[in-house]
């Protein structure tokens, strides 16, 4: 098993299968995220956001998330180091000069750079003051005490500067899944002549309408 996991096609697989739990990730962070417009004042958010902070999820599922966060990260890195090694003086020859080759499949690593840059300041805006810090304030809701989560992502997004970094991120963000969506399900003998198309349409559909939201999101968020 640990020679398979060393091989190109092992890593390619932990690439494929920690790219579709993050994509699951996303659909939940989205899901969550749109109760910012809920016109409530932030209580339905406030609350969605007090669940996903008890212990089982804090100290369960936070860990595995962060897990695939690395693993997907860290592979992806060597396979990039990997096909520039193989490719040699003619990597920009074989692969920047060739019209069907997809822009974001030739730019993933770049790509994924803007992604964790935004993953970066995404985690200092509000995991470090709701986890470390503690920097945020409290609210009731229903007799129930907890961090006003929701106040947090208001304030951080009447900043015209941070607005433009989660719209440039969220935007690196859909390229990014537009060449991972249909490459993962390739890797997992998921796709043919016929699905390679079909999975390109749905991964496109998908990341654009995901990037979307969180653009819709941070610029209501900002105009509110």
């Amino acid at each position: 098993m640990s020679n398979l996991f060393c091989s190109s096609i092992g890593r390619k697989l932990l690439m494929s299968l920690s790219g579709l739990f993050l994509i699951i990730f996303l659909i939940v962070h989205l899901s969550i995220n749109l109760l910012l417009l809920v016109p409530d004042n932030g209580e339905a958010f406030n609350v969605a956001a007090n669940f996903m902070a008890l212990p089982v999820i804090k100290f369960g599922l936070q860990p595995v998330l962060a897990l695939g966060f690395i693993v997907h990260i860290a592979y992806g890195a060597i396979l990039t180091a990997q096909n520039n090694k193989a490719r040699g003086n003619s990597k920009y020859a074989s692969g920047n000069k060739t019209k069907e080759v997809m822009w974001a499949s030739k730019n993933m690593f770049v790509l994924g750079i803007t992604v964790f840059a935004f993953l970066a300041v995404h985690l200092v805006d509000y995991w470090v003051p709701l986890q470390i810090t503690h920097g945020a304030q409290e609210i009731t809701i229903g007799g129930v005490t907890m961090h006003d989560t929701y106040g947090l992502v208001k304030e951080t997004l009447q900043n015209p500067l941070k607005v433009a970094l989660y719209i440039i991120g969220s935007l690196g963000l859909a390229i990014h899944l537009t060449h991972g969506f249909w490459s993962a399900f390739q890797t997992l003998g998921a796709s043919n002549s016929i699905w390679r198309k079909r999975w390109t349409v749905i991964g496109t559909v998908f990341a654009w309408v995901v990037s979307l939201g969180f653009c819709v999101i941070a610029i209501t968020m900002f105009l509110s």
